[in-house]
């Protein structure tokens, strides 16, 4: 019984000595990831066609744990009463920030700005074009 308790804590560590370091300190928001490595230029894509009911989501660099890796921007079916929040990096004197996109729930439905253009909804011609019309 000793020599399998033995083996078991040899194991433990060496497997815990090639864990990845964490790549992010301790964040109160589960979605937000900070790093010191900035994020390469963001990659052109053509933004599909508008299909009704769903937005349109760019693609944007994500940090692995070791490196940025591209999503591909994709549909997402549109949710009443929440609007969908892009994925988006800032800089601050921490580092680096990733605040992951996903929805959330809609505040102040007059003022909404689907695709954070800077033109409310009820003027935008084009809500879910991140481009100005």
């Amino acid at each position: 019984m000793k020599a399998i308790l033995t083996a078991t804590a040899a194991a433990l560590i060496a497997t815990a000595s090639f864990a990845p370091a964490q790549a992010q300190p301790h964040h109160p928001r589960a979605d937000v990831i900070i790093i010191k490595k900035a994020p390469p230029a963001p990659r052109h894509e053509a933004v599909p066609k508008a299909r009704r009911g769903y937005d349109w989501v760019p693609g944007y660099w994500n940090w692995n744990g070791r490196r940025h890796e591209w999503v591909a921007g994709h549909w997402e079916k549109l949710r009443p009463g929440y609007v969908y929040q892009r994925a988006n990096w800032r800089h601050d004197r921490d580092g680096w920030h990733l605040e992951r996109g996903g929805w959330r729930a809609e505040r102040h439905a007059a003022l909404r700005d689907r695709d954070r253009d800077g033109v409310p909804n009820r003027y935008d011609s084009r809500p879910n074009n991140p481009y100005r019309n």
